[in-house]
Protein backbone atom coordinates (compact mmCIF):
# COMPACT_ATOMS: atom_id res chain seq x y z
CA UNK A 1 0.00 0.00 0.00
CA UNK A 2 1.40 3.39 -0.93
CA UNK A 3 1.01 6.77 0.65
CA UNK A 4 -0.05 9.33 -1.91
CA UNK A 5 2.07 12.45 -1.81
CA UNK A 6 -1.07 14.51 -2.02
CA UNK A 7 -3.70 13.27 0.40
CA UNK A 8 -7.30 13.01 -0.82
CA UNK A 9 -8.62 16.49 -1.47
CA UNK A 10 -11.35 17.91 0.77
CA UNK A 11 -14.02 20.15 -0.77
CA UNK A 12 -13.76 22.80 1.94
CA UNK A 13 -12.74 26.34 1.23
CA UNK A 14 -10.38 28.30 3.39
CA UNK A 15 -11.85 30.98 5.63
CA UNK A 16 -10.00 34.16 6.60
CA UNK A 17 -7.37 33.47 9.27
CA UNK A 18 -8.41 36.28 11.56
CA UNK A 19 -11.73 37.59 12.76
CA UNK A 20 -12.50 41.27 13.09
CA UNK A 21 -11.11 41.56 16.61
CA UNK A 22 -7.68 40.43 15.50
CA UNK A 23 -7.84 37.03 17.19
CA UNK A 24 -7.42 33.70 15.53
CA UNK A 25 -10.52 32.29 13.87
CA UNK A 26 -11.23 28.66 12.97
CA UNK A 27 -9.65 27.75 9.65
CA UNK A 28 -10.33 24.84 7.31
CA UNK A 29 -7.77 24.39 4.55
CA UNK A 30 -7.89 22.37 1.34
CA UNK A 31 -4.88 20.38 0.17
CA UNK A 32 -4.43 22.69 -2.83
CA UNK A 33 -4.33 25.76 -0.62
CA UNK A 34 -1.84 24.19 1.81
CA UNK A 35 0.47 23.24 -1.05
CA UNK A 36 0.07 26.64 -2.72
CA UNK A 37 0.76 28.49 0.52
CA UNK A 38 3.80 26.45 1.50
CA UNK A 39 5.61 26.15 -1.83
CA UNK A 40 8.77 28.29 -2.08
CA UNK A 41 8.07 31.86 -3.14
CA UNK A 42 10.09 34.09 -5.43
CA UNK A 43 11.73 37.15 -3.93
CA UNK A 44 10.01 40.47 -4.39
CA UNK A 45 11.81 43.82 -4.39
CA UNK A 46 12.21 43.75 -0.62
CA UNK A 47 13.60 40.21 -0.77
CA UNK A 48 16.11 41.14 -3.46
CA UNK A 49 17.18 44.16 -1.42
CA UNK A 50 17.65 41.94 1.64
CA UNK A 51 19.78 39.48 -0.34
CA UNK A 52 21.83 42.33 -1.82
CA UNK A 53 22.58 43.76 1.62
CA UNK A 54 23.64 40.34 2.94
CA UNK A 55 25.85 39.71 -0.10
CA UNK A 56 27.44 43.15 0.36
CA UNK A 57 28.29 42.36 3.99
CA UNK A 58 29.73 39.00 2.93
CA UNK A 59 31.90 40.62 0.24
CA UNK A 60 33.25 43.24 2.66
CA UNK A 61 33.98 40.45 5.14
CA UNK A 62 35.81 38.45 2.46
CA UNK A 63 37.88 41.50 1.53
CA UNK A 64 38.79 42.04 5.20
CA UNK A 65 39.79 38.39 5.47
CA UNK A 66 41.93 38.76 2.35
CA UNK A 67 43.76 41.61 4.08
CA UNK A 68 44.18 39.45 7.17
CA UNK A 69 45.64 36.62 5.11
CA UNK A 70 47.92 39.04 3.29
CA UNK A 71 49.20 40.99 6.31
CA UNK A 72 48.67 38.53 9.15
CA UNK A 73 46.76 38.81 12.42
CA UNK A 74 48.47 42.13 13.09
CA UNK A 75 45.51 43.77 11.29
CA UNK A 76 43.35 42.66 14.24
CA UNK A 77 43.45 44.17 17.73
CA UNK A 78 44.32 40.81 19.29
CA UNK A 79 47.63 40.75 21.14
CA UNK A 80 49.45 38.49 23.60
CA UNK A 81 46.82 38.85 26.31
CA UNK A 82 43.59 39.34 24.35
CA UNK A 83 44.45 36.51 22.00
CA UNK A 84 40.79 35.63 21.51
CA UNK A 85 38.48 38.37 20.29
CA UNK A 86 35.14 38.64 18.55
CA UNK A 87 36.04 35.69 16.32
CA UNK A 88 35.77 33.34 19.29
CA UNK A 89 32.77 35.30 20.58
CA UNK A 90 31.13 34.65 17.20
CA UNK A 91 32.11 30.99 17.36
CA UNK A 92 30.51 30.51 20.80
CA UNK A 93 27.42 32.42 19.62
CA UNK A 94 27.03 30.25 16.51
CA UNK A 95 27.45 27.06 18.52
CA UNK A 96 24.88 28.34 21.01
CA UNK A 97 22.16 29.25 18.54
CA UNK A 98 22.69 25.99 16.63
CA UNK A 99 21.30 24.06 19.61
CA UNK A 100 17.81 25.23 18.63
CA UNK A 101 17.69 22.32 16.18
CA UNK A 102 17.86 19.79 18.98
CA UNK A 103 15.44 21.80 21.16
CA UNK A 104 12.63 22.19 18.60
CA UNK A 105 13.13 19.11 16.44
CA UNK A 106 14.37 16.49 18.88
CA UNK A 107 13.21 17.37 22.38
CA UNK A 108 9.69 18.48 21.40
CA UNK A 109 9.25 15.67 18.84
CA UNK A 110 10.34 13.01 21.33
CA UNK A 111 7.99 14.57 23.89
CA UNK A 112 5.05 13.98 21.55
CA UNK A 113 4.48 17.70 20.94
CA UNK A 114 2.80 18.17 17.56
CA UNK A 115 2.26 21.93 17.55
CA UNK A 116 5.98 22.43 16.82
CA UNK A 117 5.72 20.88 13.32
CA UNK A 118 5.71 24.26 11.46
CA UNK A 119 8.85 25.26 13.38
CA UNK A 120 11.00 22.16 12.87
CA UNK A 121 12.43 23.07 9.47
CA UNK A 122 13.02 26.68 10.52
CA UNK A 123 14.98 25.51 13.55
CA UNK A 124 16.99 22.95 11.59
CA UNK A 125 18.12 25.38 8.88
CA UNK A 126 19.15 27.82 11.63
CA UNK A 127 21.12 24.99 13.25
CA UNK A 128 22.85 23.92 10.03
CA UNK A 129 23.77 27.44 8.92
CA UNK A 130 25.00 28.38 12.42
CA UNK A 131 27.16 25.32 12.92
CA UNK A 132 28.61 25.76 9.41
CA UNK A 133 29.75 29.29 10.15
CA UNK A 134 30.97 28.25 13.60
CA UNK A 135 33.45 26.00 11.80
CA UNK A 136 34.34 28.74 9.29
CA UNK A 137 35.00 31.37 11.95
CA UNK A 138 37.42 29.05 13.75
CA UNK A 139 39.48 28.79 10.56
CA UNK A 140 39.34 32.60 10.25
CA UNK A 141 40.72 32.88 13.78
CA UNK A 142 43.77 30.83 12.81
CA UNK A 143 46.82 32.81 11.79
CA UNK A 144 47.88 30.08 9.36
CA UNK A 145 44.70 28.41 8.07
CA UNK A 146 46.69 26.32 5.59
CA UNK A 147 47.96 24.35 8.60
CA UNK A 148 44.46 23.31 9.64
CA UNK A 149 45.14 19.76 8.48
CA UNK A 150 47.70 19.41 11.29
CA UNK A 151 44.80 19.26 13.71
CA UNK A 152 43.81 15.91 12.24
CA UNK A 153 47.33 14.58 11.74
CA UNK A 154 48.87 15.59 15.08
CA UNK A 155 45.77 16.14 17.23
CA UNK A 156 45.88 14.66 20.73
CA UNK A 157 42.92 13.06 22.47
CA UNK A 158 43.85 14.91 25.69
CA UNK A 159 43.08 18.25 24.04
CA UNK A 160 39.56 19.76 24.45
CA UNK A 161 40.03 21.25 20.97
CA UNK A 162 39.95 17.74 19.47
CA UNK A 163 36.80 17.00 21.48
CA UNK A 164 35.24 20.18 20.13
CA UNK A 165 36.11 19.36 16.51
CA UNK A 166 34.66 15.87 16.94
CA UNK A 167 31.32 16.90 18.45
CA UNK A 168 30.87 19.84 16.06
CA UNK A 169 31.43 17.56 13.06
CA UNK A 170 29.04 14.96 14.48
CA UNK A 171 26.39 17.55 15.28
CA UNK A 172 26.70 19.05 11.81
CA UNK A 173 26.05 15.74 10.03
CA UNK A 174 23.14 14.78 12.32
CA UNK A 175 21.59 18.24 11.81
CA UNK A 176 21.95 17.96 8.03
CA UNK A 177 20.23 14.55 8.09
CA UNK A 178 17.44 15.90 10.31
CA UNK A 179 16.98 18.67 7.77
CA UNK A 180 17.19 16.42 4.70
CA UNK A 181 15.17 13.32 5.60
CA UNK A 182 11.91 15.14 6.56
CA UNK A 183 12.35 17.16 3.34
CA UNK A 184 12.12 14.05 1.12
CA UNK A 185 8.30 13.71 1.08
CA UNK A 186 8.07 17.34 -0.03
CA UNK A 187 10.42 16.66 -2.95
CA UNK A 188 7.71 14.83 -4.87
CA UNK A 189 5.46 17.87 -4.54
CA UNK A 190 8.28 20.17 -5.63
CA UNK A 191 9.06 17.97 -8.64
CA UNK A 192 5.44 18.35 -9.74
CA UNK A 193 5.84 22.14 -9.80
CA UNK A 194 6.91 24.42 -12.63
CA UNK A 195 10.24 25.64 -11.36
CA UNK A 196 13.14 26.56 -13.63
CA UNK A 197 15.32 23.77 -14.95
CA UNK A 198 18.22 24.50 -12.60
CA UNK A 199 16.13 24.23 -9.44
CA UNK A 200 14.17 21.28 -10.91
CA UNK A 201 17.44 19.40 -11.44
CA UNK A 202 18.38 20.10 -7.83
CA UNK A 203 15.05 18.68 -6.64
CA UNK A 204 15.51 15.66 -8.91
CA UNK A 205 19.06 15.06 -7.67
CA UNK A 206 18.03 15.29 -4.02
CA UNK A 207 14.75 13.39 -4.03
CA UNK A 208 13.80 11.70 -7.31
CA UNK A 209 14.16 8.30 -5.59
CA UNK A 210 11.36 9.16 -3.15
CA UNK A 211 8.16 7.41 -4.30
CA UNK A 212 6.10 7.89 -1.15
CA UNK A 213 5.62 4.19 -0.46
CA UNK A 214 4.53 2.89 2.93
CA UNK A 215 7.95 1.26 3.32
CA UNK A 216 9.79 4.52 2.63
CA UNK A 217 7.62 6.40 5.14
CA UNK A 218 8.26 3.72 7.76
CA UNK A 219 12.04 3.81 7.22
CA UNK A 220 12.01 7.61 7.22
CA UNK A 221 10.08 7.78 10.50
CA UNK A 222 12.43 5.30 12.14
CA UNK A 223 15.51 7.19 10.91
CA UNK A 224 14.16 10.51 12.21
CA UNK A 225 13.44 9.00 15.63
CA UNK A 226 16.96 7.56 15.82
CA UNK A 227 18.48 10.91 14.83
CA UNK A 228 16.33 12.75 17.37
CA UNK A 229 17.55 10.45 20.12
CA UNK A 230 21.17 10.71 18.98
CA UNK A 231 21.25 14.49 18.62
CA UNK A 232 20.23 15.23 22.23
CA UNK A 233 23.44 13.95 23.91
CA UNK A 234 25.50 15.34 21.04
CA UNK A 235 23.83 18.75 21.48
CA UNK A 236 24.59 18.72 25.18
CA UNK A 237 28.15 17.60 24.43
CA UNK A 238 28.86 20.28 21.82
CA UNK A 239 28.26 23.18 24.17
CA UNK A 240 29.66 21.40 27.22
CA UNK A 241 32.90 20.73 25.37
CA UNK A 242 32.94 24.32 24.10
CA UNK A 243 32.62 25.49 27.71
CA UNK A 244 35.50 23.20 28.66
CA UNK A 245 37.74 25.06 26.21
CA UNK A 246 37.39 27.97 28.63
CA UNK A 247 37.07 26.11 31.94
CA UNK A 248 40.26 24.09 31.41
CA UNK A 249 42.20 27.33 30.84
CA UNK A 250 43.35 28.68 34.19
CA UNK A 251 42.00 32.22 34.11
CA UNK A 252 39.81 34.37 36.41
CA UNK A 253 36.21 34.03 35.32
CA UNK A 254 36.80 30.75 33.51
CA UNK A 255 37.94 28.68 36.47
CA UNK A 256 34.43 27.34 37.03
CA UNK A 257 32.67 23.96 37.24
CA UNK A 258 29.39 25.74 36.39
CA UNK A 259 30.37 26.47 32.80
CA UNK A 260 28.79 23.38 31.17
CA UNK A 261 25.16 23.91 32.28
CA UNK A 262 25.69 27.69 32.14
CA UNK A 263 26.56 27.47 28.44
CA UNK A 264 23.82 24.94 27.61
CA UNK A 265 21.03 26.92 29.29
CA UNK A 266 22.18 30.10 27.52
CA UNK A 267 22.33 28.24 24.21
CA UNK A 268 18.76 26.99 24.48
CA UNK A 269 17.60 30.52 25.34
CA UNK A 270 19.27 32.22 22.37
CA UNK A 271 18.11 29.40 20.09
CA UNK A 272 14.49 29.87 21.18
CA UNK A 273 14.90 33.63 20.72
CA UNK A 274 16.26 33.09 17.21
CA UNK A 275 13.31 30.88 16.26
CA UNK A 276 10.90 33.49 17.63
CA UNK A 277 12.43 36.08 15.28
CA UNK A 278 12.31 33.68 12.32
CA UNK A 279 8.69 32.76 13.09
CA UNK A 280 7.61 36.38 12.87
CA UNK A 281 9.61 37.15 9.71
CA UNK A 282 8.42 34.12 7.74
CA UNK A 283 4.87 34.49 9.01
CA UNK A 284 4.65 38.08 7.86
CA UNK A 285 6.56 38.06 4.58
CA UNK A 286 5.51 34.58 3.42
CA UNK A 287 1.86 35.04 4.50
CA UNK A 288 1.90 32.00 6.79
CA UNK A 289 -0.73 33.18 9.29
CA UNK A 290 -2.69 29.93 8.80
CA UNK A 291 0.31 27.82 9.83
CA UNK A 292 2.32 29.87 12.34
CA UNK A 293 -0.51 31.03 14.54
CA UNK A 294 -0.95 33.05 17.72
CA UNK A 295 -0.95 29.75 19.56
CA UNK A 296 2.57 28.99 18.35
CA UNK A 297 3.82 32.34 19.61
CA UNK A 298 2.06 31.82 22.93
CA UNK A 299 3.66 28.43 23.48
CA UNK A 300 7.10 29.51 22.28
CA UNK A 301 6.85 32.51 24.60
CA UNK A 302 6.27 30.22 27.56
CA UNK A 303 9.27 28.11 26.55
CA UNK A 304 11.42 31.25 26.30
CA UNK A 305 10.36 32.35 29.79
CA UNK A 306 11.20 28.92 31.21
CA UNK A 307 14.60 28.89 29.50
CA UNK A 308 15.25 32.49 30.57
CA UNK A 309 14.62 31.64 34.22
CA UNK A 310 16.93 28.63 33.94
CA UNK A 311 19.68 30.75 32.39
CA UNK A 312 19.18 33.46 35.01
CA UNK A 313 19.71 30.85 37.73
CA UNK A 314 23.03 29.77 36.23
CA UNK A 315 24.08 33.42 35.83
CA UNK A 316 23.48 34.00 39.53
CA UNK A 317 25.40 30.80 40.24
CA UNK A 318 28.26 31.91 38.00
CA UNK A 319 28.84 35.31 39.59
CA UNK A 320 27.48 35.11 43.15
CA UNK A 321 29.97 32.61 44.57
CA UNK A 322 33.14 34.26 43.15
CA UNK A 323 31.80 37.66 44.27
CA UNK A 324 31.09 36.29 47.76
CA UNK A 325 34.63 34.88 48.12
CA UNK A 326 36.23 37.74 46.15
CA UNK A 327 39.60 36.09 45.71
CA UNK A 328 42.24 38.58 44.67
CA UNK A 329 42.65 37.34 41.06
CA UNK A 330 38.85 37.43 40.57
CA UNK A 331 38.47 40.92 42.05
CA UNK A 332 39.64 42.91 39.04
CA UNK A 333 37.65 40.74 36.66
CA UNK A 334 34.37 41.08 38.64
CA UNK A 335 34.85 44.80 39.28
CA UNK A 336 35.39 45.32 35.55
CA UNK A 337 32.10 43.54 34.81
CA UNK A 338 29.93 44.98 37.56
CA UNK A 339 31.18 48.56 37.87
CA UNK A 340 34.10 49.04 35.48
CA UNK A 341 34.62 49.46 31.75
CA UNK A 342 32.46 46.46 30.83
CA UNK A 343 29.60 47.30 33.22
CA UNK A 344 27.32 49.08 30.69
CA UNK A 345 27.61 46.15 28.29
CA UNK A 346 27.22 43.56 31.05
CA UNK A 347 24.08 45.03 32.62
CA UNK A 348 22.58 45.74 29.19
CA UNK A 349 23.05 42.06 28.27
CA UNK A 350 21.57 40.88 31.58
CA UNK A 351 18.54 43.18 31.59
CA UNK A 352 18.01 43.77 27.87
CA UNK A 353 18.83 40.22 26.76
CA UNK A 354 17.18 38.28 29.55
CA UNK A 355 15.19 39.97 32.33
CA UNK A 356 13.14 42.50 30.31
CA UNK A 357 12.11 39.93 27.62
CA UNK A 358 11.07 37.51 30.37
CA UNK A 359 8.92 40.16 32.05
CA UNK A 360 7.25 41.03 28.73
CA UNK A 361 6.58 37.38 27.91
CA UNK A 362 5.00 36.66 31.29
CA UNK A 363 1.91 38.48 29.99
CA UNK A 364 -0.30 36.92 27.33
CA UNK A 365 -0.29 40.08 25.24
CA UNK A 366 3.51 39.90 25.23
CA UNK A 367 3.32 36.43 23.67
CA UNK A 368 1.82 37.73 20.44
CA UNK A 369 3.79 37.99 17.17
CA UNK A 370 5.30 41.48 17.23
CA UNK A 371 6.23 41.59 20.95
CA UNK A 372 7.72 38.10 20.57
CA UNK A 373 9.74 39.37 17.60
CA UNK A 374 11.12 42.29 19.62
CA UNK A 375 11.90 40.03 22.59
CA UNK A 376 13.65 37.58 20.26
CA UNK A 377 15.80 40.38 18.83
CA UNK A 378 16.71 41.51 22.36
CA UNK A 379 17.61 37.97 23.40
CA UNK A 380 19.75 37.28 20.32
CA UNK A 381 21.62 40.61 20.48
CA UNK A 382 22.08 40.29 24.25
CA UNK A 383 23.37 36.73 23.80
CA UNK A 384 26.01 37.85 21.30
CA UNK A 385 27.34 40.51 23.66
CA UNK A 386 27.17 38.05 26.55
CA UNK A 387 29.54 35.78 24.62
CA UNK A 388 31.82 38.75 24.00
CA UNK A 389 31.85 39.36 27.76
CA UNK A 390 32.70 35.74 28.46
CA UNK A 391 35.79 35.99 26.27
CA UNK A 392 37.31 39.48 26.50
CA UNK A 393 37.26 40.62 30.18
CA UNK A 394 38.82 37.37 31.35
CA UNK A 395 41.72 37.63 28.93
CA UNK A 396 42.44 41.18 30.10
CA UNK A 397 42.68 40.03 33.74
CA UNK A 398 45.32 37.29 33.87
CA UNK A 399 46.48 35.79 37.19
CA UNK A 400 49.95 37.26 36.68
CA UNK A 401 49.79 41.09 36.56
CA UNK A 402 50.72 42.84 33.31
CA UNK A 403 54.11 44.56 33.59
CA UNK A 404 56.16 46.40 30.99
CA UNK A 405 53.73 45.89 28.12
CA UNK A 406 52.40 48.44 25.58
CA UNK A 407 49.14 50.15 26.50
CA UNK A 408 47.37 48.42 23.60
CA UNK A 409 47.95 45.06 25.32
CA UNK A 410 45.81 46.14 28.29
CA UNK A 411 42.72 46.93 26.25
CA UNK A 412 40.90 45.31 23.39
CA UNK A 413 38.54 46.83 20.85
CA UNK A 414 38.10 45.01 17.53
CA UNK A 415 39.64 46.50 14.39
CA UNK A 416 37.45 47.23 11.38
CA UNK A 417 38.72 44.03 9.77
CA UNK A 418 37.46 42.02 12.74
CA UNK A 419 34.09 43.77 12.68
CA UNK A 420 33.80 43.25 8.92
CA UNK A 421 34.61 39.54 9.15
CA UNK A 422 32.30 39.02 12.14
CA UNK A 423 29.42 40.85 10.46
CA UNK A 424 30.16 39.01 7.22
CA UNK A 425 29.88 35.65 8.97
CA UNK A 426 26.56 36.65 10.56
CA UNK A 427 25.31 37.86 7.17
CA UNK A 428 26.50 34.60 5.60
CA UNK A 429 24.44 32.55 8.05
CA UNK A 430 21.37 34.69 7.31
CA UNK A 431 22.03 34.36 3.57
CA UNK A 432 22.04 30.55 3.82
CA UNK A 433 18.68 30.64 5.62
CA UNK A 434 17.28 33.09 3.05
CA UNK A 435 18.37 31.05 0.03
CA UNK A 436 17.07 27.85 1.61
CA UNK A 437 13.66 29.49 2.12
CA UNK A 438 13.64 30.48 -1.57
CA UNK A 439 14.43 26.97 -2.81
CA UNK A 440 12.64 24.71 -0.30
CA UNK A 441 9.42 24.88 1.74
CA UNK A 442 10.20 26.50 5.09
CA UNK A 443 7.26 24.60 6.64
CA UNK A 444 6.96 20.82 5.96
CA UNK A 445 4.17 20.37 3.40
CA UNK A 446 3.57 16.63 3.76
CA UNK A 447 3.48 16.72 7.56
CA UNK A 448 1.09 19.68 7.44
CA UNK A 449 -1.23 17.80 5.06
CA UNK A 450 -1.24 14.72 7.29
CA UNK A 451 -1.90 16.73 10.46
CA UNK A 452 -4.67 18.69 8.75
CA UNK A 453 -6.44 15.47 7.76
CA UNK A 454 -6.00 14.01 11.23
CA UNK A 455 -7.67 17.12 12.71
CA UNK A 456 -10.56 16.86 10.26
CA UNK A 457 -11.15 13.19 11.03
CA UNK A 458 -11.09 13.69 14.79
Amino acid sequence: MEHSTLVKNESKSAVPPFSGNGKRGKVSLTDEKIISDLLPQKFGKLGMLWVSVLVAFCLVGMFAYFLQLKNGLIVTSMRDYASWGIYISNFVFFVAISLVGSLITAVLRLSGVHWSTPLTRISEIIAVSAITFAAIIIIVDMGRPERFYNLFIYGRLQSPIIWDVTVITTYFFISVLLLYIPLLPDMKILLAGKEKKGIYRLYSFMGSFWKGTHYQFRISKRAINILCIAIVPVAFSIHTVTSWLFATTYRPGWDSTNFGPYFISGAFLVGAGGVSVAMYVFRRFYKLENYITYDHFDKMGKIVVMLGMLYLYFNVNEYLIPAFKMKKPEEGFLNGLFTGEFAPLFWSAIFGGMIIPMIILLFKRGRTPFPMFLCGIMIVVGAWFKRYLIVTPTLLHPFLPMHNVPASYKHYFPSWEEWAIACGSLAGALLVITIFARIFPIIPIQETLIEQHEKEHN
